[in-house]
């Protein structure tokens, strides 16, 4: 199903959708109480997202999981975005056997492949099931925290644009507005699904790396000291920041740290105060993965900071009492 650009922009069905459900300014408030969400993780991709995927499931008294959606990815880690769909989609049951929590039902895969440089449908359980469980009637939007390239997402908004009136996506993803270039890893995996999260004003709370979410940096000796022996998830977590270090530091005596990069999307719906927001206009993400400011856009949230600390001692916190 190939979809132009311009067929992802507003259109007055959706603009009917949205004023029927809550208007754009009413879902880019800042959340109050628990809130119903979703997760869309490539979650093998590095080791960030299992962290993310924890703490979502471990803070039930502000996010209440419905669902989660396992995204594609490709790098060093995988041989194809299915193929890193797939292992995202076993990372994410190895998380939920150490909760105890059955995946039946509440585990989605995802996209086998990625949008590509045009908007088409990528059709998958997890855009199917994001597009069912959004039109059905509750009191609020559905959060939909969205921690990869977001084909699953956009995907599900082109197969039913109303839910664009009943959803909030929190995305990781892209540089604050003003940088000189908008790549970063879940952007510019998939150009067309991150465009399409800009221009088809499904509400976003867009959360970029520069500046904001790359302050969220631990260290070994950190995790050693708040995750080791605390819980069977908290060791698991630390096991694997372990290995990732070995992998990846210079050397064992050099003072490497990790961004976690996902855990800001899941800290701003537990307090939004941990990562300081904003309200723009949504920029224009031009194919040369630069954003480009235009008049009359519809707004957007984009998040400025993360209080560091604070949100690395309410995740450490939960993982021990896991």
């Amino acid at each position: 199903m190939n979809i132009s650009r311009r067929a992802v922009l507003a259109t007055p069905a959706t603009l009917t959708a949205q004023s029927n459900a809550a208007s754009l300014e009413q879902l880019l408030a800042l959340p109050a109480g628990p809130v119903d969400a979703v997760v869309d993780s490539d979650t093998y991709n590095e080791i960030d997202d299992q962290f993310a995927v924890a703490y979502a499931m471990l803070s039930g008294a502000r996010v209440k999981v419905e669902a989660i959606y396992a995204a594609p990815y490709l790098n060093d880690r995988s041989t194809s975005p299915a193929d890193g769909m797939q292992k995202s989609y076993q990372e994410i049951l190895r998380i939920l056997s150490r909760l105890k929590k059955d995946p039946e039902g509440f585990v989605f895969a995802g996209s086998k492949e990625f949008m590509g440089k045009e908007p088409r449908v990528v059709s998958s359980p997890a855009a199917s099931d994001l597009v069912e469980r959004a039109m059905k009637p509750r009191r609020g939007p559905l959060y939909v925290i969205t921690i990869g390239a977001p084909t699953n997402v956009s995907s599900a908004i082109l197969m039913e644009p109303r839910i664009t009136g009943r959803i909030v996506v929190v995305w990781l993803g892209g540089q604050p507005y003003d940088w000189p270039t908008a790549r970063e890893f879940n952007l510019f995996q998939d150009i067309a699904s991150s465009q399409i999260l800009h221009d088809s004003r499904v509400p976003l709370v867009n959360i970029p790396t520069r500046n904001v979410s790359e302050h969220l940096r631990t260290t070994t000796a950190e995790i050693d000291r708040f995750l080791a022996g605390k819980s069977a998830l908290a060791e698991y977590l630390r096991n694997e920041f372990a290995v990732f270090a070995r992998l990846h530091s210079p050397a064992p005596d050099f003072a490497w740290s990790k961004v976690i990069w996902d855990i800001s999307a899941v800290a701003w719906l537990i307090e939004p105060k941990w990562v300081p927001t904003k309200v723009v206009p949504s920029p224009v993400l031009t194919p040369e993965f630069r954003y480009r400011n235009e008049p009359g856009r519809h707004p957007v949230r984009v998040a400025t900071w993360v209080n560091r600390d604070a949100v690395f001692d309410d995740l450490f916190k939960k993982l021990a009492k896991a």
